[in-house]
Parts: structure tokens; sequence; C-alpha cells
């Protein structure tokens, strides 16, 4: 998830829940619904839904009368994996990162740079983020804007909120989704993955809402159609996340092979993405990584600066070190994985 458009943007762990039952529909009024008036049925507590989050009548009206279930969405929702990457079930990161970090979206990522240079410094200026990783999140999202999903927004939400897997989400990105269209977003435009997210950031409806900004001046925020603004709108979201101006998302490290990792172990639970969180160690100073042989392989980080480690292939394989702008990243899409990939390749970018 969150290569090429089929990602999903800022989801936290609770979001994801378990997995219940499809969606038997509860009547939205005292009458009882038979089985084939179920979808009709599901529609009128969108509306309803719709209704109490203040979206204009005329923007439910125009959308969801004829509004159709896809079953295909609902199906690829059924079999996606939640369960065994929860459960911790986790490849190799080299191999990840060759099919990942591919030598096409390096040289592509170099060219974007090289032609919006200037447009990027004033971006850096304006968010405080490295323009390279905002290079290297377009690319591994989108392919820079090449595949952007052509699913329906709506009915993909709303067939997804029918089934009922991860109801609340997708219904409040549904409402989401009808505020964007009232706010001037025509439907046509709101096109994306099957899980949701749309354009060149892959934003679900309600960080889009949040989050969208405008990158070149114009006064609107077109994440679908405008480079620059969807750049802008994902420095604004890593600013929003935390992002610290000026320093490294990490660094490679080498590890000493009598590295006492029970030492360094976080003994923390994140309230997001815990098994994300638990393959990072504590936080600890980078004199400090120093002083126990841990030691950076190409460039470094300031003495005083916070890192956590990452052994990603277990002992005696590429390791990092990562600052707080790692777990922004993090929050744009809970994988270390792909974390690291969008550090990798914005460094890769950066050499342009």
């Amino acid at each position: 998830m969150g290569f090429f458009g089929w990602g999903i943007v800022g989801l936290t762990a609770a979001s994801l829940g378990s997995a219940t039952a499809p969606l038997a529909v509860s009547a939205v009024t005292s009458n009882q619904l038979a089985p084939s008036d179920a979808w009709e049925g599901y529609k009128l507590r969108l509306e309803v839904l719709a209704r109490q989050e203040g979206v204009r009548d005329a923007t439910i009206q125009a959308n969801l009368p004829n509004l159709t279930k896809n079953d295909r969405i609902i199906e690829l929702e059924r079999t996606e994996p939640v369960a065994q990457t929860s459960n911790g079930v986790i490849g190799a990161l080299s191999p990840y990162l060759r099919s990942h970090v591919t030598a096409s979206l390096v040289r592509r990522g170099r060219g974007n740079y090289s032609e919006n240079y200037t447009a990027l410094g004033r971006l850096e200026s304006r968010y405080g983020v490295d323009p390279a990783v905002l290079m290297a999140i377009w690319g591994l999202e989108t392919s820079y804007g090449t595949v952007t999903g052509n699913t329906d927004l709506l009915q993909a939400l709303a067939s997804l909120g029918y089934y009922g897997r991860r109801r609340e989400l997708f219904e409040s990105e549904f409402v989401a989704a009808l505020k964007l269209i009232d706010e001037g977003v025509p439907r046509w435009r709101l096109k994306g993955s099957w899980a949701g997210a749309t354009g060149y950031p892959q934003f679900m409806p309600s960080v889009a809402l949040r989050l969208r900004a405008d990158g070149d001046g114009d006064g609107y925020a077109d994440i679908w159609t405008n480079e620059l603004d969807g750049l802008a709108s994902i420095a604004s979201y890593l600013r929003d996340a935390g992002w610290k101006p000026n320093v490294a998302w990490g660094v490679p490290v080498r590890t000493p092979s009598n590295l006492n990792r029970a030492a360094i172990a976080n003994r923390t639970t994140a309230q997001r993405c815990p098994q994300v969180y638990r393959r990072l160690s504590r936080w600890l100073t980078m004199r400090e990584w120093r002083a126990l042989g841990v030691n950076p392989v190409d460039r470094s980080l300031p003495d005083n600066e916070m890192a956590s480690l990452i052994e990603p292939d277990g002992p005696d394989q590429t390791a990092y070190l990562l600052t707080s702008n790692y777990r922004a990243i993090l929050d744009y899409n809970c994988s270390n994985f792909y974390a690291i990939s969008v550090g990798v390749l914005a460094d890769a970018i950066a050499r342009r």
C-alpha cells in the first residue's frame, strides 16, 4: 500500500479496526427494510449523516439517489491482508527497496526536481520541508502523477461503508468527499484508489479538506492536476505532522557486533501503529549512539540530534538512525518500509 495510487494517507491503527461481519443495515426510519432494499436503505443512512454534517441539500440530491454499489471494491476490501501486516508478517527490506526505489523513479525525480527547482525552494521556505522528500513521496504515491487512480470516490467510499469492516472511517470520508463537492470540486474530479485516496498526494477526502494547499499562488489548491499544489499539499501534511526544518529523515549506519539491543529497546507502546513503532529503538542522541559504536556510513547528524535505531533485516545488515522527521513520514503512511523508501529515494534524488 502507498505506492502508485493505492495508499491511504493519515490512517491510524484505530481507524483500521478489526474485521466485522458485512453490514446489516439498520433502518433509518421505523420501517423494516427487506434484504433487496438494503443498499437503498444504506444510502438513506448516508444522507442522514451528510445532513448532520452540514452538506448542502443540492449536493446530496445530485449525488446520492443514483449512486450504485461496487461489488468489486467490496471484494478488494474483504480480501485485503490487514491481519497479516498487523501480525508482523514482514519481508526483507533489500528486495523491497530494489522493487520500489527504481532507477526510473530516481531519474524522473531528478528531472522533476530540476524543472521545479525555484518553486521547490519557495515551498521549502514556506513549509520547512526538504523538497527531495516531497518529490520522493509524489513519486512513490503516484509515479509523479501518472497513476492516481480512476475509481469514483463516492461510489468507492459508500460501498466500503456498506460492507462495514471500517464503516465509521469510510462513512466519514464519504461525507468529506461531499464537502469537497460543496467547496466546488466537481464530482468527476474525485477519482482515486479503490480505498478512497485521491490526487497527486493520494489524500483521503478529510485530509484534502484540511491540508491541501495552493503551491503556485493562483488562489486555488488543485491536488488533481496542479503539480505544485500537490507538492505544497504534501509539505502542508508533513509540517502538520511535526516536520523539523533542516534535519535529515535519517542516516544509514553500521552497528557493532557487541551492541546490547536489550538496553536500547523501546519500552513504550505507541498509540498509533504499535506494530510499526515497536521496531524502533528508544531515543538517544547521536553522541550516545557513537559511544555505543553505531556509526553513520556516509553522512552524519549533529551530536545533540535525537535518533532511534531500526535494523529492518536484523543484526549485521543495513540499519538506520531515524529522526523525528522519519516519524512525520510514518504519519503519512504508517509503514517502516514505506518511510525508509521515501528517505532512500529522496537521498538519491538530492544527489542529482
